[in-house]
């Protein structure tokens, strides 16, 4: 049974970082591409940043234009987790976060293409 579990969310100024962190279980994600998503209220989730990791062990990540220059995704193979860094967080990044773990191999940007999901972790930007 693959499950996810996200941490490392909260409430943090305009301007400050904070660091999520997924943990996979059950699949190892080094095979898939994962996804960061988010989801503000009363909006759609997001794609956020992805990374997938060649068979040559080389990791390959994109991000939303929104975060590009901002957040920074990486992958811990042998602790099977993916990593968010999130820097100059602005009041807009408030949302609900959420790691995804798909079938395919590539990154993709849309939610559906992906099998499972974390419970997700809140972060809150404050002005």
């Amino acid at each position: 049974q693959v499950q996810l579990v996200e941490s490392g969310g909260g409430l943090v100024q305009a301007g400050g970082s904070l660091r999520l962190s997924c943990a996979a279980s059950g699949r190892t994600f080094s095979r898939y591409a994962m996804g960061w998503f988010r989801q503000a209220p009363g909006k759609e989730r997001e794609f956020v940043a992805g990374i997938r990791r060649s068979g040559g062990g080389t990791y390959y990540a994109d991000y939303a234009d929104s975060v590009k220059g901002r957040f920074t995704i990486s992958g811990d193979n042998a602790k099977n987790t993916v990593h968010l860094q999130m820097n100059s967080l602005k009041p807009e990044d408030t949302a609900v976060y959420y790691c995804a773990l798909g079938p395919r191999v590539v990154i993709v940007s849309t939610p559906s293409a992906y099998d499972y999901w974390g419970q997700g972790t809140q972060v809150t930007v404050s002005s």
